[in-house]
C-alpha cells in the first residue's frame, strides 16, 4: 500500500503526536467529546423506584470492542439509568486498571449502565468516536497514559484528565475517513492473526497429544524399532479408568515414591527484596516447560538465599509444578546451573535417578493425562490450589530407565521441531501486530493521507 504525506505540517504542541496536517485542529476532549464517568457500585437498594440493572466493568472493555456476557448488577434508580445508561455505538474507556483501552459498545442489553471504572463517550459537534479509538490507541502506544496517570501509584484516569487531554481533530468528514480506512485494513490484518493463531494452537494440540501419548503408550513402532526397543509391546490394563492400556511391562506409581527427597517448596514468608543478589522466583517465572529468571519475582540477600536454602535449594533437574493461582499445574525443568531461590507457590520435584530421569518425569508430568488429574484434584478458594501431600499421591506412569531415555530423546526431538515452526508463526505475528500499531499511529497523526485511498475504493475505476 502506498500513502503519500500531506503537504505541509505544523507542531501540534503534543508530545506523543508530534507534527499534524497543518489544517488539523489540536483541542482538548471536552471541546469535542461529552464524557461521562460511570456511576459507584452499588450493592443495596436505596429507595423504592431502584431496580437491579447489568452494569459494566473496565474488564469488560478490550481494545476495539466490549465483552457484553453474564454482566454483574448492581441497583440504580430511573435518572441513574439516564445519566449512566449506555445505547449501541457509544464508546467506553478504562478510567482505571489499563487506563486509557477504549472499545465501541454493540448490542448492550436494555437498561445497562456503567461502573464509575469507566467513562462513556459520546460524539460531540459529529466528532467520530472510532477516531478517537484509534487515537487512545495510539497515545497507549506511546506509553503517554503511564506518564499521564503516575503508574507508580494507582493509575486513574479521571474525567478531568480525559476532558483536558490535547487530540487531533480534523473535520468530521476526514475523521471519518481515517476511521473507515483502519476499520477495513486492522480488519484484514486481524483475518491474518487469527489464521496464525490457529496454526499455533492445532501445533501445540498436536504436541499435548504426541507427548500424552508417547508418555503413556511408548513409541511409535518405527522410533522404537530404530533404538532397539520392541516396537509392538504387549498390553495390560492401568488399573486407571481414566487412562486405560499400558505397555505390559510398565507401572504406575505414585510421584512421591520416585522422588529423592519429599516434594517441598519455597518459604511461607515474603522476603526482603533489593536492588540486585540472588534471584527469587514464582510463579510468574514458569512459562514453556523452564523457569525463566528473567521474569523472577525480585532479589534477596544471599543470607536470606543461604536462610531458606536449609528447606529447599533448587539444582539442575528440579522439576517444579506451579501450585496455587491462576497457573497451577504449569510444569518446568531447570535447565541450567545459576544459584536462584523460589516462593512457596512452586512446588519442587526431585527426582531418584535410579528410579526416574527427570527429563521423562517433566513430560509425563506435562503431558495432558496427569494435567487432567492436577484439576480435578485442586480445591478452589479465591484461585486454584494444590497441596504437596496431593500432588504427590497422583500416578505417573513408569518404563524402565532405558525406555525412559529414549522417549525423552525423542521428544526432545519432535517437540522441538513442532517449537520451531511455532516460533517462526509467532515472529510472523509479532511483526503484523507491530505493523497493525504503526499503520494506526500513521492515520491518527497524519503522517500518511489516507483520503486519496478512501476515494479509490469508492470509485473502482480510478483503482483500476
Amino acid at each position: 500500500m502506498k500513502l503519500s504525506a500531506y503537504a505541509s505540517y505544523k507542531p501540534s504542541g503534543v508530545e506523543w503526536l508530534g507534527e499534524v496536517p497543518a489544517h488539523w485542529e489540536v483541542k482538548a476532549a471536552r471541546f469535542g467529546y461529552l464524557i461521562q464517568l460511570g456511576k459507584m457500585l452499588q450493592p443495596e437498594q436505596g429507595s423504592e423506584t431502584e431496580t437491579e440493572v447489568p452494569y459494566l466493568k473496565s474488564q469488560h472493555v478490550q481494545w476495539e470492542a466490549i465483552r457484553i456476557v453474564e454482566l454483574p448488577t448492581m441497583w440504580a434508580s430511573p435518572t441513574d439509568e439516564i445519566k449512566y445508561g449506555i445505547k449501541d455505538g457509544d464508546l467506553l474507556v478504562c478510567e482505571g486498571g489499563d487506563v486509557g483501552r477504549a472499545g465501541i459498545v454493540i448490542n448492550p442489553p436494555p437498561s445497562t449502565i456503567i461502573q464509575n471504572a469507566l467513562h462513556r463517550v459520546r460524539s460531540y459537534k459529529e466528532n467520530n468516536l472510532r477516531f478517537l479509538m484509534y487515537v487512545l490507541e495510539h497515545a497507549t502506544s506511546q506509553s503517554w497514559f503511564e506518564v499521564l496517570c503516575n503508574r507508580s501509584t494507582i493509575a486513574h484516569f479521571t474525567a478531568e484528565k480525559f476532558g483536558a487531554l490535547r487530540l487531533p481533530m480534523p473535520t468530521s468528514e476526514e475523521q471519518q475517513t481515517i476511521a473507515g480506512f483502519l476499520d477495513a485494513q486492522t480488519a484484514k490484518i486481524d483475518t491474518l492473526l487469527a489464521k496464525k493463531r490457529q496454526f499455533i494452537d492445532k501445533h501445540q494440540e498436536k504436541r499435548s497429544a504426541l507427548i500424552a501419548r508417547t508418555v503413556t503408550r511408548g513409541l511409535p513402532p518405527a522410533a522404537a524399532q530404530a533404538v532397539g526397543l520392541e516396537p509392538n509391546p504387549a498390553m495390560k490394563d492401568s488399573g486407571l479408568t481414566w487412562l486405560g492400556d499400558i505397555p505390559s511391562h510398565w507401572q504406575t506409581i505414585a510421584v512421591k515414591h520416585i522422588v529423592v527427597i519429599p516434594i517441598t517448596d519455597g518459604p511461607h514468608e515474603t522476603p526482603e527484596f533489593i536492588d540486585s543478589g540472588i534471584p527469587f522466583a514464582s510463579a510468574e517465572a514458569v512459562w514453556d516447560g523452564k523457569v525463566h529468571l528473567t521474569s523472577v519475582r525480585g532479589y534477596i540477600s544471599e543470607d536470606d538465599h543461604q536462610h531458606y536454602g536449609r528447606k529447599y535449594l533448587p539444582r539442575r533437574d528440579d522439576i517444579f509444578i506451579v501450585k496455587s493461582g491462576s497457573t497451577t499445574g504449569k510444569i518446568a525443568i531447570v535447565d541450567f546451573d545459576d544459584e536462584f531461590n523460589v516462593w512457596s507457590p512452586l512446588a519442587a520435584v526431585r527426582c531418584d535417578l535410579l528410579k526416574a530421569l527427570p527429563q521423562f518425569v517433566f513430560y509425563a508430568l506435562d503431558s495432558d493425562y496427569f494435567q487432567g488429574l492436577i484439576q480435578v484434584s485442586w480445591s478452589f478458594g479465591t484461585q486454584p490450589n494444590i497441596g504437596m501431600g496431593v500432588l504427590g499421591n497422583l500416578n505417573v506412569v513408569l518404563p524402565p530407565i532405558n525406555e525412559q531415555q529414549a522417549i525423552a530423546a525423542y521428544l526432545d526431538r519432535e517437540t522441538a521441531r513442532i517449537g520451531q515452526l511455532t516460533a517462526k508463526v509467532e515472529t510472523a505475528i509479532a511483526r503484523l501486530t507491530e505493523y497493525r500499531q504503526a499503520l494506526i499511529t500513521a492515520a491518527v497523526t497524519g503522517k500518511i493521507d489516507v483520503r486519496a485511498y478512501a476515494s479509490s475504493r469508492s470509485h473502482p475505476a480510478i483503482a483500476s
